[in-house]
């Protein structure tokens, strides 16, 4: 969920309460490099480093970014290495380490189950967070936000301590011509300890990408997440040309919903998401042959989720006021996929503060996109960046029209945001579209509710029990 929203806490806790407790693998070399610039509250970081194999690197990584006072409140974070095509020895070790972090924490302390969620749109720094997360003993990868048909082979590949590489999709090469590699042996010294291979589910919003990613062993999954229309985050476009309502929003049909029969067919185990976090979603999630549910919009807003404080009394308060909305927003990602945005006053759902927002150049870089050059270079390009820079990279001006940079915005939201001038980066924030299950346990939990509190209702209160 989002940036740092699932972080350890959260998905510690699920784990403690029997269910599978999911880390968000989006940016963790940068939220590991902010916390360290904040002064690492409560020394989380530096316990997990503590542990990490590889303990120069982790000393390194102490000396470069910590800052044991913290920033002060006006000083601007400092930079951190961009993913690339070609990222540096540096850059991929932090990238480890800080895959090992969030697994670590979230595992410490129970015996219980974490897996990790990271983005197909976000390739190039997926084969060394997968790697840390190995490290530290992660039991389950998901991925959705496109089709993640190299990753079961990665897997095989990084269990095996073997050179691990994804291709790379670059706007205007052919296929298969760019690929980011990560070579342990290159990166640290020392023998590598044993690593197990975890899981693979990946996330799909139809049933014809299940079908084609199970069909091969080297793209074959260990189970999928059947992601419905109503989830939050990314999620797929409406099938054809969709139907819109008073406000402007996609309406969703039966076209737009996997045939469950289908995904059933490939004899792998599959979750469903999207509207189904409540006893009776979970009831009807089994009764038509899921192994469970994945649960996000709960979670999101429990006391222990990565959103701050306001951000989330703010949401409550709105839910308890029964104003509380949720939109389709079809611009605002740079990655061209629907964007679900919480309406929330003073974050960036308010169009007057987005286009208000003055674009910096890009820096961060997470959801921008390789390209060629002329020179027969490779470039990096992003809607979200001054829209006169992109177009000097070949795109147009029509395609950077109100696109977010969510990469600010998301960390923005969990109390991450760059301070620019005067000013810190606002946040955006991205819930369900289906709020019934959080107003019932606000009903229930009038000062607001903890992860084991959405487990105990959904998996306890539900008249029929997940395998």
């Amino acid at each position: 969920m989002g940036v740092a929203v699932s972080s350890w806490r959260l998905a510690g806790e699920v784990a403690r309460a029997g269910q599978l407790g999911v880390v968000s693998g989006t940016a963790l070399d940068l939220v590991l490099v902010r916390r360290l610039q904040d002064g690492d509250p409560g020394r989380a970081v530096r316990r997990a480093l503590a542990d990490f194999p590889y303990r120069g690197v982790a000393a390194q990584i102490l000396d470069t970014y910590l800052a044991i006072d913290g920033r002060a409140p006006a000083e601007p974070y400092g930079k951190a290495p961009k993913a690339s095509l070609q990222a540096g020895a540096d850059a991929q070790r932090l990238a480890v380490a800080a895959g090992f972090v969030e697994v670590h924490l979230a595992k410490a302390g129970h015996d219980g189950m974490v897996g990790i969620n990271l983005l197909e749109k976000i390739q190039m720094s997926t084969p060394a967070i997968l790697y840390g997360a190995m490290l530290a003993g992660v039991d389950v990868v998901l991925m959705g936000a496109g089709i993640p048909r190299e990753i079961p082979h990665l897997l095989d590949e990084l269990a095996a301590h073997h050179r691990g590489e994804v291709p790379v999709d670059v706007l205007g090469a052919a296929e298969g011509t760019h690929r980011v590699v990560l070579d342990a042996a290159d990166l640290f010294d020392g023998a590598p300890p044993a690593l197990r291979r975890p899981a693979f589910v990946a996330i799909v919003s139809a049933d014809i990408l299940a079908t084609h990613l199970a069909k091969d062993d080297r793209t074959r999954p260990d189970g999928f997440v059947v992601e419905g229309p109503t989830a939050g985050g990314h999620n797929a476009p409406a099938r054809g040309r969709p139907v819109l309502d008073d406000l402007g929003q996609p309406v969703f049909g039966p076209r737009d919903e996997a045939d469950l029969d289908r995904v059933a067919a490939t004899e792998l185990p599959f979750w469903l998401a999207g509207g189904y976090g409540t006893p009776e979603g979970l009831a009807r999630a089994l009764a038509a042959g899921a192994t469970g549910v994945q649960v996000g919009t709960a979670f999101a807003l429990a006391a222990e989720s990565g959103f701050t404080p306001a951000l989330r009394a703010q949401a409550l308060e709105q839910l308890r006021a029964g104003t509380l909305e949720v939109r389709t927003d079809p611009l605002v990602s740079p990655t061209g996929f629907p964007f679900k945005v919480a309406q929330l006053p003073g974050t960036l759902a308010d169009k007057a503060l987005a286009e208000a927002r003055v674009r910096p150049p890009c820096d961060l870089g997470y959801l921008r996109r390789p390209y060629v050059r002329p020179t027969g270079t490779v470039g990096y390009q992003c809607p979200a960046e001054p829209v006169d820079v992109y177009v000097r990279k070949g795109g147009t001006a029509e395609a950077a029209a109100g696109r977010g940079c969510l990469c600010n915005s998301l960390l923005a939201a969990v109390g991450l945001g760059q301070v620019r001038g005067d000013a810190v980066e606002l946040p955006l924030v991205t819930l369900g579209t289906d709020l019934d299950g959080a107003r019932r346990l606000l009903e229930a939990h009038p000062g607001g509710w903890t992860a084991h509190d959405v487990v105990d209702w959904v998996v306890a209160s539900s008249s029929v029990q997940p395998a």
